[in-house]
């Protein structure tokens, strides 16, 4: 059975998780939500995990908070304090009436006294506010009374906490009302630091309640979540904005990494090899492997191999280098490419995980192909209703668009093939990730949109227009590549035809293996060993 073991945080603690290990939790949060702030105030309501160990968040403290509030509830029961000053009432009440009958042959008036008291409210504060007026003939209860009315206020609170949440006393330890007070002072002390919490800005957080309601572990807890803030735009991962955080562009490119590394992680469980390609171009050293030289070679020598070649062949010292001995590294031709990958951010993408695959890769070949190839381009075009370039900046935050679903491939292939011939390469390419057919094109500056004629059916002006604009991609020596999301007859019946039109290749995959398949295949085809 798993099991997550609790720990109280501390400094140390926060220290050695680091920048980088809080923001990778961070990215975590943002692949599920979409969302730089979302994804904040999950790290922070549900706290960091190290290792089999995690520290307290928010969440934990309400739940804290939660169990305090019950176990008051479950033990006490208030409305005994509100029985005694119904007691105490009455008796007021009844030492008056003896008093009254007492009089009523010697003094003029006692009836209409004694009809004010039949007439006092059942409610025991109107009860005590109507007799403030009342004179009294009984001296003693007269006495008692004003000590009865000096806690008014009190009996008012009293009265109404049992007629909000009286159903939720169920315990059987009586209170007196001092006991009561002290038990409400409480009870609302709780509730503002719930509010404290709840609201996410942890500024307006008393810390010196939380400690004296909860303890120092809590507040510690506490400390924790707020330093896990300063960790990470100390890091120079993001900035606070005051009423928003923004990812820095160190917070950007690590995002992409971390994306790029996940793919890769699943590559190495998968086990899965690279593919054969056909072109040259430049060459890059390969350092995890050598070769013996031959003539021809460049001489990038790797030390280490050749000095244990040269041991090996001749033993002893002097050591004699030869020919021969030499180890040279292993290279890659490589050739300079222009690629614009196209994401749809249509309404079906939320489904089944979908856009959050395809932006996990967007982000991870954005990584790869500035630290692997940065003499290349790699661009990103959104396309729902309309196309959008997308900057890596922007991408992070990126989701799919409710407010205009329909799906504009023409606009997005029509934009991509613009951000290409600004680009110039003799590799150019586009990559396609969907998982509908169009139903969106633009014509002569106007956009039609237009739903399937049926249900899993086709938007047929729509298909026209796009493949017209394959047409003229394909014209132009620009590559289309499509990674289908979902294999419906209709949609796979268009990229079959696209794909005829451009000579490029496409491929039917599930969300969760979109990363190994594109990204295996964009380096197989942008490398070949030599």
């Amino acid at each position: 059975m798993f099991r997550i073991r609790y720990s109280r945080w501390n400094r140390s603690s926060a220290e050695s998780l680091g920048a980088e290990s809080v923001f990778e939790q961070l990215n975590d949060y943002m692949n599920e939500t979409g969302d730089l702030q979302q994804a904040m105030r999950r790290l922070m309501q549900r706290g960091l995990k190290q290792g089999e160990k995690k520290t307290a968040g928010l969440e934990d403290l309400m739940s804290q908070l939660s169990r305090e509030l019950r176990r008051l509830y479950d033990r006490y029961r208030i409305q005994s304090a509100m029985e005694q000053v119904e007691q105490e009432l009455r008796s007021i009440v009844e030492q008056e009436r003896r008093t009254l009958q007492e009089l009523r042959d010697a003094k003029p008036g006692i009836e209409s006294k004694e009809e004010f008291l039949d007439r006092l409210p059942d409610k025991t504060s109107e009860a005590i506010e109507k007799l403030a007026s009342y004179s009294f003939e009984d001296s003693k209860a007269q006495t008692d009374f004003q000590s009865l009315l000096s806690r008014l206020e009190q009996v008012r609170r009293l009265e109404n906490a049992i007629r909000r949440e009286g159903s939720l006393f169920r315990g059987q330890t009586p209170l007196d009302m001092e006991q009561a007070q002290e038990l409400l002072d409480r009870i609302e002390e709780l509730r503002r630091l719930e509010g404290q919490l709840s609201s996410m800005n942890l500024e307006d957080v008393d810390s010196q309640l939380l400690e004296r309601l909860l303890g120092e572990d809590a507040r510690q807890d506490f400390d924790g979540v707020a330093r896990m803030e300063s960790l990470l735009e100390d890091g120079g991962y993001v900035i606070d904005r005051g009423d928003r955080f923004e990812l820095t562009p160190r917070g950007v490119r690590r995002v992409g990494q971390l994306a790029l590394r996940d793919i890769y992680r699943q590559l190495k469980r998968d086990v899965i090899g690279r593919h054969p390609i056909r072109s040259h171009g430049s060459q890059e050293l390969v350092t995890e492997e050598s070769r013996p030289y031959v003539q021809g070679d460049h001489l990038h020598l790797n030390m280490i191999q050749t000095l244990k070649s040269a041991l090996f062949h001749n033993g002893g010292l002097p050591l004699r280098l030869r020919p021969q001995d030499f180890m040279v590294y292993e290279s890659e031709h490589t050739t300079r490419a222009a690629t614009v990958l196209l994401l749809d951010m249509s309404w079906s993408m939320s489904w089944e995980g979908r856009f959050a695959a395809a932006k996990k890769v967007a982000l991870a070949m954005e990584s790869l192909v500035r630290s692997l190839y940065p003499r290349d381009y790699f661009g990103i075009v959104g396309f729902f209703t309309r196309a959008v370039e997308l900057k890596p900046k922007d991408l992070p935050e990126a989701t799919w668009n409710m407010g205009d679903p329909f799906t504009n491939l023409q606009d997005g292939l029509h934009l991509a093939a613009d951000l290409l011939e600004r680009r110039p390469s003799q590799n150019q390419q586009m990559i396609v990730i969907t998982d509908g057919q169009p139903t969106a094109y633009c014509r002569q500056g106007r956009l039609y949109c237009e739903w399937p004629l049926s249900f899993g059916g086709i938007s047929q002006r729509a298909a026209d227009e796009t493949l017209r604009e394959a047409e003229r991609v394909t014209r132009r020596g620009i590559t289309i590549n499509t990674f289908m999301l979902d294999d419906s007859p209709v949609l796979k019946g268009f990229v079959d035809e696209m794909t005829r039109i451009n000579k490029g290749r496409a491929f039917y995959t599930r969300p969760d293996r979109l990363g190994e398949y594109l990204l295996v295949d964009y380096i197989s085809r942008r490398r070949k060993k030599v």
